[in-house]
């Protein structure tokens, strides 16, 4: 009897320890080591926001929201792609509302949004319908893409120089400013940030209010 309380007792025991030596590994040491990893790069950890001249963060570099303006008024803001799924042709990129059309190449739903962003975009641009770029008549995966292409771009540069009373020249250097390269040299495709050029022009998000 003893001998089996004894063994019952070890068992116990050794159940105990290996308890106490998972918990300290998986739930301390690991999630520790996990943590300390992601301060590596603070700055992406924290969702690469983007702060204003107050310090105040005014968006991120990863997530894209399109600026709106009001039907008839002046137009200032360099824009983003649109969010794929939306049922109006020009939605803004509210990350709430981020989601994938789910539309084929063949899908007539897709080619009639993508129609009606072509002639909206090459109305508000002053431009023909034939030169405005695939990426701003198409939503991404997620809808909230942050850049958009070097050619986009350029065609908002006309407008944007007329509304923000700057030079052509000025706004092509603000953009070519915040216009990223290939990755490793290689990977993607030339692309500019809309929300950095945008806090270029003068256009910031409200900032921090104070209590």
């Amino acid at each position: 009897m003893n001998s089996v309380w004894s063994g019952f007792v070890r068992q116990c025991v050794a159940a105990a320890g290996m308890i106490l030596g998972l918990t300290l590994i998986l739930g301390v040491a690991y999630p520790a080591a996990v943590w300390a990893i992601s301060r590596v790069n603070t700055a992406g950890a924290e969702g690469s926001q983007v702060s204003d001249a107050a310090g105040c963060p005014v968006g991120s570099t990863l997530i894209g929201v399109d600026p709106r303006v009001e039907p008839g008024t002046p137009d200032p803001y360099l824009h983003a792609r649109v969010l794929g799924a939306a049922g109006e042709p020009m939605a803004t990129g509210d990350p709430s509302a981020s989601a994938a059309s789910n539309q084929g190449p063949n899908s007539e739903v897709l080619l009639a949004g993508v129609t009606a962003r072509r002639e909206l975009i090459a109305r508000r641009e002053g431009v023909t319908p034939a030169q405005v770029p695939a990426d701003a008549v198409t939503g991404s995966g997620s809808g909230l893409d942050p850049h958009i292409t070097p050619a986009y771009a350029e065609l908002q540069v006309a407008r944007l120089a007329r509304e923000n009373g700057r030079t052509p020249a000025e706004v092509r250097g603000m953009i070519d400013d915040h216009t990223e390269g290939r990755q490793l040299g290689f990977l993607g495709q030339p692309r500019v940030n809309v929300l950095e050029v945008n806090l270029a022009l003068g256009h910031a998000p409200p900032g921090c209010r104070a209590p």
